[in-house]
This record gives structure tokens, sequence and C-alpha cells, in this order.
């Protein structure tokens, strides 16, 4: 397709927020390569570091050494602090798992010694409705320059691209080791740095009921040795937002999920944590029902982390990925788990979505219900099509690839090479797919009865609010999915003039 033929995905006031320069921008895969550039954004602000998360474990190291020790977050903090007392350190993170660490004495410790740092300020975030979470995962340094995606400042998430059997760095604070993990953010300059401000600024005074103090807005401290991927490219900003305290309802994120889908001509290639929502579920199985479909490729965990996350995502995952395969074309969809050279399962907890190599989106929304209407979430998303960014395709095209060559443990070349004589994600992932580091197919297991009566009924992953306290009358799947289905062919007219 040329560039004359495409249109906009990205649509300000429909399925994002705002769309803004920057001036360069990176994404960053992986949290070893993430934590170490976030060493240096921290020391390198020079009036203020917000961090706006999730998770937040001030006992992790930045940047472990051999044996995966290191200085702890929380103390590199305090020097930071103490070399630069007139810059402002705030971080924010969600409520529930803050209130489950102060059982936590070694974090209790460093958290008071926090609250006698001028400087610092550490508070909690509960401003959502019940059973909801603040799921974003921003920074951002001197209200500039700022970071966005998927990767959380936590506890066992540290890991190389090379996701190395029995790394000794990957180690918990509590001397255990833990899975391989891969994941990946954003980082961004310029006005888009500036609209990411904003929206942590407006986050922040929601949650303390306090502003954040102006700053002079002077500067920009783009690592020097960090070469961007984009320069001067417009960037739309998404987001989820459940109505609460006055706020109204935002839904940007789950509009351009939907947008993505119903515009891809050839592929889309995800990574995500989570597939549940039956809604963006039944807009795919609808395109795959078309005569000449894209190819869907989804990049999964093999299972979710934690008992209630399985019982929750995993059986409701093997629902929907079977109710697409009866699509006329229902093979072209694939899910795969992406294994280790000893054959272990890696954890993927990136939300990335890349689109016929001309739209990157990278950011904290899973595809789950959650993420469309309850949890708040913030995505950044750059579509060739906008006239800026003209030119931008090759750099998407090259992004994925190395995402699929890291997954296949083969070079970014291997993959240019199958792809340019198939012209197909699927066939390239099967042709270079094999033993020890790879990809494997999702083994379908049928979930047992009470595992699919769960997943069935939304009763742990909900697409609002409200439905928490509804009876199972009003919520399931099969409701979902109808919906996604006649959202299909509403938009399918508007969707393909471009």
């Amino acid at each position: 397709m040329s560039e004359a033929e495409l249109s906009p995905i990205v649509e300000a006031g429909r399925n994002c927020w705002r769309i803004e320069r920057a001036s360069k921008a990176r994404m960053i895969v992986d949290a070893a390569d993430y934590y170490a550039l976030l060493a240096r954004l921290m020391a390198g602000a020079k009036e203020r570091i917000l961090l706006i998360g999730w998770d937040f474990d001030p006992r992790i190291a930045l940047t472990p050494d051999a044996d995966g020790g290191g200085e702890a977050l929380g103390h590199y903090m305090l020097r930071l602090a103490k070399s630069r007392p007139d810059r402002d350190i705030d971080i924010l993170r969600w409520n529930f798992g803050g209130l489950k660490q102060l059982a936590m004495p070694s974090i209790v410790a460093l958290i008071l010694r926090w609250k006698m740092t001028r400087s610092i300020s550490f508070r909690l975030d509960s401003a959502h409705p019940a059973g909801c979470s603040h799921h974003q995962k921003v920074a951002v340094f001197d209200d500039h320059l700022a970071v966005c995606g998927g990767i959380d400042v936590g506890l066992r998430r540290w890991d190389t691209r090379e996701h190395k059997d029995d790394d000794p760095c990957r180690v918990a604070p509590d001397g255990k080791r833990y899975m391989p993990w891969h994941d990946s953010t954003m980082i961004l300059a310029g006005p888009v740095g500036e609209a990411l401000a904003e929206l942590g600024n407006e986050r922040w005074q929601r949650a303390t009921n306090k502003r954040l103090r102006d700053l002079s807005g002077t500067g920009e401290n783009w690592p020097d040795e960090l070469d961007p991927d984009f320069r001067d490219v417009d960037v739309a900003i998404s987001r989820t937002r459940a109505e609460y305290d006055g706020y109204g309802e935002i839904r940007e994120i789950e509009k351009l999920y939907l947008d993505l889908i119903a515009g891809a001509k050839r592929f889309i290639y995800f990574e995500n944590q989570y597939f549940t929502c039956a809604k963006i579920a039944a807009a795919i199985g609808e395109r795959l029902n078309e005569d000449d479909p894209p190819e869907f490729v989804l990049v999964m965990p093999r299972t979710a982390d934690g008992w209630l996350e399985q019982m929750a995502m995993d059986a409701a995952r093997v629902e929907l990925v079977r109710e697409i395969a009866k699509a006329r074309h229902g093979d072209r969809l694939r899910v795969y788990v992406p294994l280790t050279a000893g054959g272990d399962p890696i954890y993927v907890h990136s939300k990335t979505a890349i689109v016929d190599d001309r739209l990157i989106r990278v950011g904290s929304a899973n595809l789950n219900n959650r993420s469309m209407g309850l949890d708040s979430e913030c995505d950044v998303t750059i579509d060739a099509a906008l006239s800026a960014n003209r030119g931008v395709e090759p750099t998407i095209r090259k992004l994925r690839e190395s995402l699929i060559a890291e997954h296949l443990g083969v070079e970014p070349d291997a993959v240019a090479r199958h792809f340019d004589r198939t012209g197909s994600l699927i066939d390239t992932i099967e042709a270079l797919r094999g033993d020890g580091r790879s990809l494997e197919l999702l083994d379908l297991i049928a979930p047992g009865p009470f595992d699919e009566f769960i997943a069935e009924n939304e009763l742990l992953d909900p697409t609002r609010p409200n439905a928490m306290f509804e009876g199972i009358a009003g919520r399931g799947l099969k409701k979902s999915w109808h919906r996604g289905k006649a959202w299909m062919t509403r938009h399918r007219p508007f969707r393909r003039r471009g």
C-alpha cells in the first residue's frame, strides 16, 4: 500500500487523548536495559523525578551485580536526594499492593527514612472505584522527558533480552530465583513528554489532593549514549479510566484496540499478558470471516502469574481462541509462548502491538476487560499515516523483526528474509521455530468446570466497575462477544476507508 492510501488509525478525541510531538523516542525491551536507563535518567533529572506505577519495590537493584545483589533502589534514591536536595522525588503506587508491602520490615524501614527526607514523597493511590486498580507505568523527568509502557519498577521483573536459563542476576531480594520475564516500554522527549507529565501531575493531585509544584521547564536530559528509534514524530496518548469521584469514564484504549483490528490490512503482531476480552476477540473473529483477512499473531505467557489470575484469565483465553478458530480463516490466528534455550516458558508481560509495520503501540493495557474499562491505563502509539510520521515504516518493521528474533533465538535478518519471501508472519515463525530458544504454539487445554464457570461469567475480569456487583445474568463472555461482533459490523465501512 502506498503512503497516499494510508489514513490514520489514531484520532484525537476518539481513540486517544492527545497527539503530541516527540523530538526523540525509543522502544526499550526488557527490564535490564530499562532499569539501567532509569538509574541514569533519575541521576540526570534537575528538578523532579515522578514515578507512577502499579508496583514499586525499593528493595530491588536497578543494576544488579554478578550475583543479583547491588545497591537497593530505596538506598539509591536516598543517595540521589542527598546529592541534590532541591530536586523532588515523587513516587505514587497503587494502594492495594503498597499496603501489602507495609508488612515487610525492610520496606517499612526504607519508607520511614524517605519520610525523614524532605525531597522524597511516597504516596499510595486509591483514587478509583472498589475492585479497580491504578495500572499505569509512567515515569517523568523534569516535566519534559517521560517513559510510558508495561514495565513496573517492581519485584521479579529484571531480565535481559537473552533470557538465560538460571541467570544468577535473576534473583529476588529474598534470595529466591524467578522465571524469565519479557517486557517493553517507550522513552519519549519533547511535547509528548510534557503531556505525560500533565497526566502524571493530574493523577498525583487526584490521589493525594495536593498539586505538584511548578517547574522551570528548562532543558532535556535525553541520555547522549541512547540513540533514538524515532525523531520528530507525532505520538498518540490513549487512556482508560473508570468513572469515579466526579471524573468521567474514559475508554480510548478499547476504541484503539478495536480500530487497530478493523484497520489492519496484512497482520497485527501482539505481545500481551492476557487475552480475555470477548469484545476484542469477537472483532478478530469477524475479520477472520472475511475473504482475505489479515493474520493475528499473539505472543503470550503459557499461564497467568498467580493462582487467581490463572482461574480468571487462562480459561477465558482458551474459550475465546477456540471460538475464533471457528471463523472461515480461523487458522490465521496463532498464539505462541516463548521458551528459553532450556525449554522453560518466558513470562510475557509486554503490552505491544504492531500493525502492518505502519503503526506501533506500547503501553500498560492488557487485552482483558479490566484494561478496557476498570483500571487506569496509558498507551502511546506512533502511526505512520500521520503527516509528521511519513517514512517511519522501516523503523517499525525493524522493531518487529527484533522482537520476533528475540523470541525465536535467531538474528533479525533471518526474520526479514523469510517474511520478504512469504509475506506471512505465521509462515515466517513456523519456518524458524524449533527446539530450544523458540516459540511454541499455546496448548489449548480445556479448563475445568470451576475455571470455566469463572471465565464464562467474567467473575474476576468484569467489563466495568458496576458489573462486579451485578447478577450473573447481566454479564458473560457470550454477551461481550456479541457486543464486539456488533461493533465490527457497524464500523467496518468507516474503518475500511484507508
